[in-house]
């Protein structure tokens, strides 16, 4: 994929559960390996940004989640291509399936999001994230 052309449409679940997000870490063998994610990916042929996120979480995760909010749309233009991300604030379908773990992915703590090394395009949905979950640590005390 170049640089140049119509964004990739990509669908980005960004499950919340009780103050913890599911994130998993990118695989050695594709672009931006390492990197922190959570689940996503392409949207099919006229798939809607939310449908994929849902798809692309319970394929990545075994976890079926319902979106609530599209939290931040953003264009970006990496190396392997441009892509057009539609971040989507989702829930966990039915809350008594939840584990610990989710095949590759993990519960992170909302305040913790930060530590971790997430792609460039990443970065203001993760502060965003950050700020949430400290406002609601401090109305916690």
């Amino acid at each position: 994929m170049s640089t140049e052309g119509t964004p990739q449409s990509i669908g980005v679940a960004v499950v919340e559960h009780r103050g913890r997000y599911l994130v998993g870490l990118r695989g050695p063998d594709g672009p931006l390996a390492g990197f922190a994610e959570f689940p996503g990916g392409k949207c099919l042929p006229k798939e809607s940004p939310g449908v994929a996120a849902c798809r692309e979480c319970l394929e990545e995760t075994g976890l079926q989640v319902k979106t609530v909010d599209l939290l931040m749309r953003r264009t970006f233009v990496y190396e392997h291509g441009p892509v057009d991300l539609h971040f989507w604030l989702c829930r966990p379908a039915d809350p008594e399936t939840v584990a610990d773990r989710h095949q590759e992915f993990r519960w992170v703590p909302g305040v913790e999001l930060d530590s971790l090394k997430f792609p460039e395009a990443n970065l203001p949905l993760i502060r965003e994230l950050v700020e949430r979950a400290q406002a609601a640590q401090a109305r916690e005390r």
